[in-house]
């Protein structure tokens, strides 16, 4: 099935301002994410200033934007002056602070607050349980799962990833996200356990129009790409 036939919303994670408004014009794109790590990897230097810019552009999808401090009383003054710059935000909330604390009372009192929120940084089933409990008071929300991170580790995480699905379907406003892919496979995966949305950062969007591809002729295009690498190099035996 292509990817336009999916149930599986496709969200752009990426910081490069002229690359997040080409992928606006894709209906394909449901909405974006980004955090301090792919801003810096793009060179922002000020947060409220790429903020503020790229949600004039884009005034009608999610745009998860992610608080930056690890004091939970400054993650609340941040979260609340992010959230204020467009009703599309949503807050991306870590599930703990780098010294391992929940941030379960933070995330349930900006959620009681009206602020929505996308819980991010979550890895097991608890912290997605931990997360939907503190979000039910709240609006809307997102839970993003780092399913490909799981991955990196071993694991298979179609299984972690379907018992959310089924766990969530008891709290309705918080939809889960299949976070930090590495193939477009996950992308059908995610679609084949009910998962509502996967991020796909921009170098994994550029692969979508592989789908379906003839996989012999895929060969020969990496046997050609092999040889003119060769020729270029200038090897010789």
């Amino acid at each position: 099935m292509p990817p336009s036939l999916l149930k599986t919303r496709i969200f752009a994670d990426g910081a490069d301002r002229s690359g997040i408004l080409e992928l606006y014009k894709n209906p394909l794109i449901k909405g974006f994410t980004t955090n301090p790590t792919l801003m810096r990897a793009s060179g922002i230097v000020n947060f409220e200033a790429f903020a503020r810019d790229i949600l004039s552009q884009i005034p009608d999808r999610p745009f998860s934007l992610e608080v930056f401090s690890d004091d939970f009383e400054e993650m609340a003054r941040q979260a609340k002056k992010i959230a204020s710059w467009g009703p599309n935000v949503y807050v991306k909330i870590p599930i703990t602070n780098t010294k391992g604390i929940s941030s379960a009372g933070l995330i349930q009192s900006l959620a009681k607050d009206g602020l929505k929120l996308n819980v991010t940084a979550l890895m097991t089933l608890t912290q997605v349980r931990e997360s939907a409990l503190a979000l039910a008071c709240g609006p809307s929300s997102f839970i993003s799962v780092f399913a490909g991170r799981i991955a990196d580790t071993g694991r298979d995480p179609v299984p972690i990833m379907q018992s959310a699905v089924s766990f969530l379907s008891d709290f309705p406003k918080s939809e889960l996200i299949w976070a930090s892919p590495r193939e477009i496979l996950n992308l059908f995966q995610a679609d084949q356990i009910g998962c509502p949305i996967i991020t796909l950062a921009h170098p994994l969007l550029e692969k979508l129009g592989l789908y379906g591809k003839d996989l012999e002729d895929f060969s020969l295009e990496t046997v050609k790409m092999f040889y003119q690498d060769a020729l270029k190099s200038g090897f010789n035996v």
